[in-house]
């Protein structure tokens, strides 16, 4: 892998992600919404190219992904709205993977998170209930294209050091679940150098093996 495109790039786990990239030698470009942010991305060694992904077809989608390597999803509305979040974390990341298709893109890895599914069991009068129902929908379609993916489902974030210690597929989700989002950019650096991950639905959380160890099993 030598280009990669990271769709969401001004979030705190995409900017982390640009920084190791970037140090690896790659070439990282960084979808962003707001043109404000070039400077944060560029300090990252990423080349900011901006695009508002909910408002941009899948043409011009695939436009920003063509002679890239791998792209990674790590955009999201952020909650608060309802019919924004079906917009981006459904919608438009569905049609990023069209676009990674139509791009000749053939690896991609999206950023979800530990339990989503059709069965993930959050009530609909929960706040969160919009954008676990989007998480399950475009996961769900991404495993039935053509691209080599890999699936990460971090447990909940948060600031917290970038140790490379974690639990992979933990036998109980509920006990634990915070991940540092330094470790989740982490994990989405080594998956991308680990063709073995992709088909693969990779659910984590901040624990006890080095990144090596817990991955190896996965592949």
């Amino acid at each position: 892998m030598t280009r990669i495109a990271i769709i969401g790039g001004h979030g705190k786990v995409a900017l982390e992600l640009s920084r190791i990239l970037s140090g690896e030698g790659m070439d990282v470009t960084s979808i962003i919404r707001n043109p404000a942010h070039r400077e944060d991305v560029a300090a990252t060694g990423a080349t900011a190219v901006v695009l508002d992904v909910e408002h941009s077809t899948t043409a011009e989608i695939a436009g920003a992904l063509r002679n890239h390597d791998a792209v990674v999803w790590s955009a999201g509305a952020g909650g608060g709205n309802p019919e924004r979040t079906y917009a981006v974390d459904r919608d438009a990341a569905i049609r990023s993977m069209d676009a990674a298709v139509s791009a000749g893109v053939g690896r991609y890895i999206m950023v979800s998170y530990l339990g989503a599914g059709p069965n993930h069991g959050v009530p609909e009068d929960s706040s969160f209930f919009a954008y676990a129902e989007a998480k399950a929908a475009a996961d769900a379609y991404l495993r039935g294209t053509g691209l080599n993916w890999t699936i990460l489902g971090p447990g909940a974030l948060t600031d917290g050091p970038g140790n490379g210690l974690i639990d992979v597929n933990p036998a109980d989700p509920s006990g634990g679940r915070e991940t540092a989002r330094a470790n989740v950019a982490l994990v989405a650096a080594a998956v991308l150098d680990l063709p073995s991950t992709a088909g693969r639905t990779i659910e984590f959380r901040d624990g006890t093996l080095p990144l090596a160890a817990a991955l190896g099993p996965v592949g």
